[in-house]
Parts: C-alpha cells; sequence; structure tokens
C-alpha cells in the first residue's frame, strides 16, 4: 500500500510504496508539475519559469487516490495531481555514485564476447519503421553500434540508413565522404595502411556523435572493419589503476586538423569525459589527430604519458575488439562519442569503396524514444 507524508515544515515529502521509499522537494514537485497551467498538453514544455513559483512554497496538504499523488501547494493554494509510477521513475533520493565513471543502466559494456552476437538488422527490415528499427535503435544505443546487412549497392544508400533516425551532420568533408585509395590522400583513412582504433572527427567541437560508413565495393584482401568499445576500455584502466583513469578525465588533450587548404579545426577535451557526478559520457581517442598537449602540469606530464600509453594498449587488445568484414550492400553505424572504430590493412589488388557520413545520437534517441513512446514503452532516460 502507499503512503505520504511531509514534515512539519511542508518542504519534504515522503512516499513510501512497495518498491521503495522516496523523498521529494516541495519546490521540485511544483516545479514538475504537469497541470494545464504549468505545462503544454500539447508538446510537455513548461509554460512557467522558476521565478514564478513563490520561494516560499511548500505542501499544505497530500494524499494518495490509487495510482495518483494529489498535492495542494501553499501559498498558491494549487492543487497538483501527480502519476505515482511517474514520481518513482523519476526519484532523485539515491546513493551518490562512489566511483568515477559509473555508465547509466541501459548502456551494456563489451569486449570480444560480443563477436558471436553483433546487433546486425536487415535494410528492408528497417525500412519498415516498425518493432526491427526500434529493437536495431535500442541497440546501437545500449552497444553503441549496429550494423545492417542486405541494403542496396547503389551511391548515396548511406543517407537512407540516415534517414531512419535523423538527419545528416554536413562537415567540411561535405554531406558524405569517399573511403578508398588515393593518391596523395589529405587522410591517411583513404590509403591501404591498417588503422587504430579511433573516434572520428576529435578535433571538432562539438563532435559528430554518430558515424555512418556503407560498402559499395569490397573485393580487396583484408579491410576489415574493427570496433572497440571505450567505455569498456576507460572502465579496464580505472580498474586496473584509478589514478591513470583520473589524469585522462581531469585534464584535456589538445586535437588538430589542418590538412585541407582553409580548414584548421582545434578541440580542448579530456580523452575521458565525465559528468559532474562521476558518469562516463564520452571518449575522445585518435593517434592521428592529437596535437602537442599542453593543459598538462610539468610535473605530471610523464604520469599523463604513461596513462595515455596504458589506453592505447588496452584499446589495441584483439580482446577488446569486435572484427566483421562489410560486404556491398552492408553498413555499420557507430556512437562516435563511445565506441572506437579501425580497419585492418587491406592489398593493393581489387577495390575497396565505402561511403561515410555523420550525424547525431539527439535524434536517434528521439527517434527511439518517440518509438517506444508511441508503443506504450517507457522512453529510455
Amino acid at each position: 500500500m502507499t503512503k505520504v507524508s511531509c514534515d512539519t515544515s511542508g518542504n519534504i515529502l515522503t512516499l513510501e510504496t512497495s518498491s521503495g521509499s522516496y523523498r521529494f522537494h516541495a519546490v521540485w514537485l511544483r516545479d514538475n508539475a504537469a497541470d494545464p497551467e504549468t505545462r503544454s498538453a500539447s508538446n510537455g514544455q513548461r509554460l512557467i519559469a522558476v521565478g514564478d513559483i513563490p520561494a516560499d512554497t511548500r505542501i499544505a496538504a497530500a494524499s494518495v487516490d490509487g495510482a495518483s499523488l494529489n498535492i495542494n501547494f501553499a501559498p498558491e493554494g494549487k492543487t497538483v495531481v501527480f502519476d505515482i509510477n511517474w514520481l518513482i521513475a523519476h526519484a532523485y533520493d539515491r546513493p551518490t555514485p562512489d566511483q568515477r565513471g559509473w555508465t547509466r543502466d541501459d548502456i551494456e559494456l563489451w569486449d570480444s564476447g560480443l563477436m558471436s552476437h553483433v546487433p546486425t538488422a536487415d535494410f528492408t527490415e528497417l525500412g519498415a519503421r516498425g518493432e526491427a528499427l526500434a529493437q536495431w535503435l535500442g541497440d546501437v544505443t545500449r552497444y553503441g553500434f549496429g550494423k545492417i546487412a542486405n541494403g542496396p549497392v547503389r551511391e548515396g544508400a548511406l543517407f537512407d540508413v540516415v534517414d531512419l533516425f535523423g538527419f545528416v551532420r554536413e562537415t567540411n568533408y561535405g554531406r558524405h565522404f569517399e573511403v578508398r585509395t588515393a593518391v596523395n590522400p589529405t587522410n591517411l583513412a583513404y590509403t591501404g595502411l591498417g588503422l587504430q582504433a579511433h573516434t572520428d572527427n576529435p578535433y571538432r567541437d562539438p563532435v559528430p556523435t554518430v558515424q555512418v560508413l556503407y560498402c559499395l565495393e569490397s573485393s580487396a584482401a583484408g579491410g576489415e572493419n574493427m570496433v572497440v568499445d571505450g567505455f569498456a576500455a576507460a572502465r579496464r584502466l580505472r580498474d586496473e589503476d584509478p589514478d591513470k583513469f583520473s589524469i585522462l578525465a581531469d585534464h584535456a588533450a589538445r586535437f588538430r586538423f589542418a590538412g585541407e587548404e582553409g580548414v584548421c579545426l582545434t578541440s580542448r577535451r579530456p580523452m575521458i569525459e565525465l559528468a559532474p557526478d562521476g558518469e562516463m559520457t564520452g571518449v575522445r581517442f585518435n593517434n592521428r589527430s592529437l596535437a602537442a598537449i599542453t593543459d598538462v602540469p610539468f610535473d605530471r606530464m610523464e604520469e599523463y604519458y604513461a596513462a595515455y600509453r596504458r589506453l592505447s594498449e588496452i584499446i589495441d587488445d584483439p580482446a577488446m575488439e569486435v572484427t566483421f568484414r562489410l560486404d556491398p550492400g552492408e553498413a555499420f553505424v557507430v556512437d562516435n562519442t563511445r565506441v572506437l572504430h579501425a580497419r585492418k590493412g587491406y592489398s593493393g589488388a581489387g577495390t575497396r569503396w565505402l561511403q561515410g557520413c555523420y550525424s547525431d545520437m539527439d535524434g536517434l534517441r528521439s527517434t527511439l524514444d518517440a518509438m517506444r513512446a508511441a508503443t506504450g514503452r517507457e522512453a529510455a532516460e
């Protein structure tokens, strides 16, 4: 049975349910009221500013009515009805993470063990925009990447992939870029050399958060694609040596790209990015684009490079990688803030041609959450 009580000041409400006990502040409850005067019924956006809420807001009365909680706020004399399940889902009265580098519950870290079940979906089934798309987008969110099979072998098909969940992010490379052998290339991606696992465009701020690579030709020997979970690599570093993890998270690296006329892109971000509460939110790792590091104190620079070296060794460990070959009509999508991708070297015989472009995770998550909401499933937080 659900019970509700308030402290004598009316500032704190306690909700006791079968799933636990939760405390809420009066001002938080008032700010999150869902009545028509507070929030738009059409889009859920607030219609009031925080300054419109009385500074001395308190709870005058509260009662439970089935799955609803009725609260009367003073001094407004306003009664608001809350859905109890919504309150439980948004409760903030929980233990503070005691270790930096934690990740959300909807993220699953992985290593080479994922090789046997790479998240893959059929191009035609995704185009139907039904359960198959929701499942695949959920997998991309959970694992940070996903593969697509049985797509058309035609130029520009990668835009059909982006259309499933978002919009193309145009860069100095254009709406898309070609990945194949070139003479005097401006970027190592256009040679037959193998590439260390990396995140793309770390020199941009903000960085493109989704990359799409679509295969059109693949008769050259080698050239397998490889992905590494950057969050799992950073977590492994933390578990081995918390000090090495911290120095990479606490000091900014610098990245730079100036390989084209009129282009000089720079950024200043940590290799391991954390939210203020310690949540791991991003990894930027690209040995080719790392500029001179100047934001680490002199007496810690050797320590920083030791940590950088160890993270690089973890990323290069075959036990961390998932490898697969892209054949014509196949593609993969990566969360570029989390998953590093690489390519094995390939021979000059035969051909290898992929097209790539960038998009963003906010569009992917929006599509997923909207699909879940439309089918009555809870949206990912």
